[in-house]
């Protein structure tokens, strides 16, 4: 986990919901704003993998950008997106193990066929002989 929260940038806006009278002139909600592109705190592979993970929050500047307005406050708010973004990093850093294909054993496969005799003989005794 590395520590990039220096290069976030910040923009506050009127938060809709909540905050009674408040509402319509404090600015508490909080968008963040990354450049992946230019981060100095990641290789060019991890930089490709965020772009590549996160392309759908990422817009056409090639900046992740992420609105929060959850919080009455813009500390709280501010707090919060900036937890989301380091969540949404790390998650994307992630690399899934590579699945290796399996056969199912001798005993495995036999198993399998014995039991659908032995339900095909079931269901053959339940018809009617004349």
């Amino acid at each position: 986990m590395k520590n990039f929260t220096k290069e976030l940038t910040y923009k506050t806006s009127r938060s809709s919901g909540a905050g009674g009278q408040n509402v319509n002139k404090v600015e508490t909600a909080v968008t963040v704003m990354w450049n992946p592109s230019e981060t100095a705190h990641f290789s060019a592979e991890e930089i490709e993998l965020i772009s590549q993970k996160l392309k759908n929050r990422i817009n056409l500047e090639g900046i992740l950008q992420l609105t929060v307005s959850e919080s009455r406050t813009q500390l709280q708010n501010k707090k919060i997106a900036t937890e989301k973004v380091i969540e949404l990093v790390n998650k994307a850093l992630i690399k899934p193990k590579i699945r290796k294909p399996t056969k199912p054993s001798k005993r495995q496969v036999e198993k399998r066929i014995q039991t659908k005799k032995q339900l095909s003989e079931k269901k053959e005794n339940r018809k009617f002989r004349f």
